[in-house]
């Protein structure tokens, strides 16, 4: 299968969900970005785990299962985010022992996944089409207007009726959602603009 590499981008604090962050993938080759939302212990871990230089006084759950990975004489090889269901991503991470040549997949949170993948300096992978369900691209140099007004995502209360916010509407304010790295807000933003397309279609 053609995988397509992504790299971490960030980690910002969820604009919606209380406790919970967005994690910010992007697509080497595109620039696509495809935001997961994580708790608050898994982003505390991930951006750990990006900080080499930094070490907690106890070893976190992440760094166990890495020593105890290490000491068995695996290596974690990729992880890749194979699926979305219902806005849950599905995640392998694929380990390998040099000596033996013995594969081991283990199926695993995304959010986990990723933050061992970071432990091991490990690649991550996706599939075009959980680019395509979930990516966001948006050139965030210029922002359209509607006439001469902006709109900001906080205009948007109530994300169970959107029929009354026209579709050009809506990508104002999916291109302003990204800017101010609200990633939950911008997924459900472009779900709506996916339907109305596909009806247009």
């Amino acid at each position: 299968m053609d995988y397509k590499k992504l790299i971490i981008r960030g980690i910002s604090y969820s604009q919606t969900q209380s406790g919970a962050y967005a994690l910010l993938l992007e697509h080497e080759e595109t620039s696509v970005k495809l935001p997961v939302v994580i708790g608050n212990f898994e982003a505390q871990s991930i951006s750990l785990g990006l900080e080499k230089d930094i070490t907690p006084p106890r070893p976190l759950t992440h760094d166990l299962f890495t020593k105890f990975v290490k000491n068995t004489g695996f290596n974690l090889e990729s992880v890749i985010i194979y699926q979305i269901k219902d806005g849950v991503f599905f995640s392998n991470i694929n380990f390998k022992n040099p000596l033996t040549d013995e594969e081991l997949i283990l199926d695993a949170r995304t959010s986990d996944a990723v933050a061992m993948a970071v432990r091991f300096d490990a690649p991550i992978f996706t599939t075009s089409e959980v680019l395509n369900e979930a990516g966001i691209l948006l050139e965030l140099d210029e922002t359209p207007k509607v006439g001469d007004e902006d709109l900001g995502s906080d205009e948007i209360s109530d994300f169970n009726d959107l029929s009354g916010i026209s579709l050009e509407e809506l990508n104002l304010l999916l291109n302003d959602a990204v800017k101010e790295e609200d990633y939950d807000t911008a997924l459900r933003l472009q779900e709506e603009i996916k339907r109305r397309n596909k009806k247009i279609e």
